[in-house]
């Protein structure tokens, strides 16, 4: 299919320099990446990468800190148990 649509995008020369390294490697250009970002955009109804960031969520960091503690003696260690029911008394208290 025949290109005839320009986008036009103004960016950082330094950030252009450096994905024109990257991309040479492939043997691309920038616009040849552009569109396959954007097709891979189509094909997948939106971004095609995750946006979320790789930091743990409130849950998550108030359990590693209980560990933490757990482990440098700051806190009491749950288990070793016995068995189940020891372990279930355990969660309730």
């Amino acid at each position: 299919m025949p290109k005839t649509a320009n986008i036009y995008l103004r960016l950082d020369p330094q950030i252009k320099a450096d994905v024109e390294t990257i991309y040479s490697r492939y043997g691309m250009t920038i616009t040849e990446a552009v569109n396959i970002f954007l097709y891979q955009s189509r094909n997948v109804g939106g971004l095609p990468f995750d946006l979320r960031p790789d930091i743990p969520n409130s849950t998550t960091l108030a359990a590693m800190r209980e560990v933490e503690e757990m482990i440098s003696g700051k806190k009491p260690r749950h288990g070793p148990f016995k068995n189940a029911d020891d372990f279930l008394k355990d969660l309730k208290n």
